[in-house]
């Protein structure tokens, strides 16, 4: 109630001012005081430049203060090549911004009005409609193209050495799965889904190729320069995986599986280096307001070696051992619980 009272209290802030400005112009011609807008017509020419030199500085300042320090380089392929069209966009924008903004300023001052000059007037033009017209459409054309070919790279194919990853959103968290040494997800069941049961996934343990799989709540882990495939799901409404050190995202639905794919470039630890902040880290957000707790919808990618990620797998257990260890053997919980165990690490072990 307060914001819309702030608002209606804004609203006929202007209004009156509106009215008063009008008003003392319509007083001012009344009276036949020249003078009066004609010194009006000066100041308002003068701040116009005022306002141009300092709205350039203050572009130039703001690009100088944060270019390249709220996210920093991109960490990914893909990333890069979506950084170099987002460059060339702010050039051509850019151009087009300085050019028209300085003239409509100047132009402000310049022709300011004068008894000594009459305005000229032509109702068409055919050549400046063409211009304004096919060169801003060819300009824009280019960009999109560049925009579809970069999408379809990310959404397409995968390459067949990626690590696939299940990445599932919930209210307010992310749910993360890994095949096993199989490498091949298991089936699921939306009905079979229970916390309770630590079957966040809804797992069908009928299906021996999801006995295998890894399912993490906290943290997801891949390997530098290896492709990464995102699976992505939701488990209730519409959420949205945003990897903004990747310069990547992709709205996560609920039934609708979608897919991107991309390379890391950079470890988690090159880039606490890199960034000079030891607490850095990749972080996943949710892009798609998705309830009272969006904000804290947040997870984390470490980004590792292939050695330390082979190490990390090896000490991971099973979703279907951690549920079913009571009612396993012995010698079977021990082997489901190491099936991600390389066998090379098994046997230098």
């Amino acid at each position: 109630m307060s914001s819309y009272f702030l608002l209606a209290i804004l609203l006929l802030g202007f209004v009156i001012t509106f009215q008063i400005a009008k008003a003392s112009e319509y007083v001012g011609i009344l009276r036949g005081e020249k003078k009066n807008n004609e010194s009006n017509n000066r100041i308002n020419g003068f701040l116009m430049i005022v306002f141009l030199v300092l709205g350039l500085i203050g572009v130039y300042w703001c690009n100088e203060l944060f270019k390249g320090k709220i996210l920093g380089k991109a960490a990914s392929d893909h990333g890069e090549k979506i950084d170099q069209m987002l460059y060339i966009t702010i050039v051509i924008t850019g151009v087009v911004f300085f050019i028209t903004q300085i003239l409509l300023f100047w132009f402000s001052f310049k022709y300011q009005f004068s008894e000594k000059r009459k305005g000229y007037y032509f109702p068409h033009n055919n050549k400046l409609e063409v211009i304004w017209t096919v060169v801003p459409a060819i300009a824009l054309t280019v960009l999109v193209g560049f925009g579809l070919m970069y999408w379809f790279q990310i959404t397409g194919e995968a390459p067949k050495n990626a690590l696939q990853v299940e990445i599932t959103g919930k209210q307010f968290g992310w749910i993360f799965r890994y095949p096993g040494k199989d490498n091949v997800f298991g089936n699921k069941y939306y009905k079979n889904i229970s916390d309770a049961e630590n079957n966040s996934l809804g797992l069908l343990w009928d299906d021996p190729k999801t006995h295998d799989d890894i399912v993490i709540n906290s943290t997801m882990y891949a390997v530098v320069n290896q492709p990464l495939k995102l699976i992505i799901n939701s488990r209730d409404v519409i959420h949205d995986v945003g990897l903004a050190h990747f310069r990547m995202k992709m709205d996560a639905v609920p039934g609708t599986p979608t897919t991107m794919w991309f390379t890391p470039l950079y470890t988690t630890e090159e880039m606490k280096k890199s960034t000079g902040n030891p607490d850095f880290e990749y972080e996943i957000s949710c892009d798609q307001m998705c309830g009272r707790g969006h904000y804290t919808m947040k997870g984390i990618i470490k980004i590792v070696t292939a050695e330390e990620f082979i190490l990390w797998k090896a000490k991971q257990v099973s979703n279907y051992a951690l549920v079913m260890k009571d009612k396993l053997p012995a010698a079977d919980s021990v082997k489901t619980t190491a099936v991600s165990m390389p066998a090379k690490l098994i046997a230098s072990k």
